[in-house]
């Protein structure tokens, strides 16, 4: 028989030193948010699965918990993503019609793990931003999210762009149907070009050359020129392809370094235009993640232009080095007025005063104590704690 306080696969607690790092990693990271106008949301972990379930994303429906709803018999699901349900906010609740900035942080279920080594149960934070089509909002989206790394600790960061609108430009140039676009965006995301070959032949040559020529396109800024070279001399390439350099150039402070990927289509169910992604030496998945994703606002009656990022504090909190939790002070047990009162002062200075209730001098390592509260010459004062 299995014994009854193991886990599931995959799903960890918190001990405290983590839990309280983490706490503290999501509160550094929502003020930053805070002061850049972003306003903070909860929603429910639990909704019908119609919500959560946006674009028909077959990757996000293997992803997701479901059940059934005892009060209406309808399928819910746990999130396993929280941007749909922000866009469904600003979509229905708020239904501003200017610029909306939203944040958000809590946790979010995966029925397989997101990545090597990863949880199923993700604490994620990111931002949102409605009501704005032009680069600025994706610029304003993927500095907050290089400054979140930044604020956290997270040094060396990579960054990856890429632009689905290539992609789709390409599949609409040639007429090419949704099974075969389906089949085409696999071999894309897994750079298999053996496969790709044989999905284009029956393509025309210049649709060929250019859905051939994508999973090359990955490198550092030169790139760009050889994409301008080989593909498709279009406005929505051209567009695209402006819009990654522009992005490359003011983001180059921010980043240890910066590639551009046009193969990388994350998420192109999702989103509708530059995407972009963040990776570390000590990471094998993105460390974090967003883009632009205009149309799912019409899963909810309302259609609005919108950006935005995410990153799990969980993942972000493994690249850190360890470090020690701030030792406190020892209180004995005792009824006594001037002790209670020194405990208070002590506490809103912002000092960790913990009361030994066993008095069991064996078991204060387990404390966490460095000093103590001791009683001198009539008054309680705080001296280091001995051994």
């Amino acid at each position: 028989m299995m014994p009854n306080w193991l886990l599931p696969e995959y799903i960890q607690d918190m001990l405290p030193e983590e839990a309280w790092r983490i706490e503290s990693m999501r509160s550094n990271v929502l003020e930053l948010l805070r002061r850049s106008g972003y306003q903070l949301v909860a929603p429910p972990l639990l909704e019908y699965v119609e919500s959560l379930l946006i674009n028909d994303s077959q990757d996000m429906d293997l992803r997701t918990f479901k059940l059934v709803d005892q009060l209406s018999g309808r399928t819910m699901a746990l999130r396993a993503d929280i941007t749909p349900q922000v866009a469904r906010i600003d979509a229905h609740l708020l239904n501003r019609q200017g610029v909306t900035r939203l944040c958000y942080a809590g946790s979010v279920l995966h029925t397989q793990p997101a990545g090597l080594m990863r949880t199923r149960e993700l604490l994620q934070i990111g931002a949102e931003l409605y009501g704005h089509s032009g680069l600025e909002s994706d610029l304003e989206v993927q500095r907050l999210m290089l400054q979140s790394l930044a604020l956290l600790g997270i040094e060396g960061v990579h960054l990856d762009l890429g632009h689905v609108a290539i992609f789709a430009a390409l599949v609409k140039r040639a007429n090419i149907e949704a099974e075969l676009e389906a089949a085409l965006f696999g071999a894309l995301q897994r750079k298999d070009v053996p496969t790709l070959r044989g999905l284009v032949a029956g393509l025309s040559k210049d649709a060929q050359d250019a859905l051939l020529a994508l999973p090359e396109l990955y490198g550092g800024m030169e790139v760009l020129q050889r994409a301008r070279s080989v593909l498709p001399d279009c406005a929505e390439v051209r567009t695209a392809l402006t819009e990654l350099e522009q992005a490359a150039a003011h983001l180059q402070p921010l980043a240890h370094s910066i590639g551009i990927d046009l193969a990388e289509l994350r998420g192109y169910h999702y989103h509708s235009g530059m995407v972009f992604a963040a990776y570390h030496a000590g990471s094998h998945d993105a460390i974090a993640q967003g883009g632009r994703y205009d149309d799912v606002g019409k899963s909810f009656g309302r259609a609005r232009p919108a950006t935005g990022f995410s990153m799990d504090l969980r993942q972000l909190h493994g690249l850190l080095a360890q470090q020690a939790q701030p030792k406190g002070i020892l209180a004995p047990h005792a009824k006594d007025a001037a002790l209670d009162a020194a405990i208070v002062q002590l506490r809103n200075e912002g000092h960790a005063v913990i009361v030994d209730l066993l008095a069991d001098k064996s078991a204060r390592g387990e404390l966490n104590c460095d000093r103590e509260l001791t009683l001198r010459n009539g008054a309680w004062v705080v001296v280091e704690l001995k051994s």
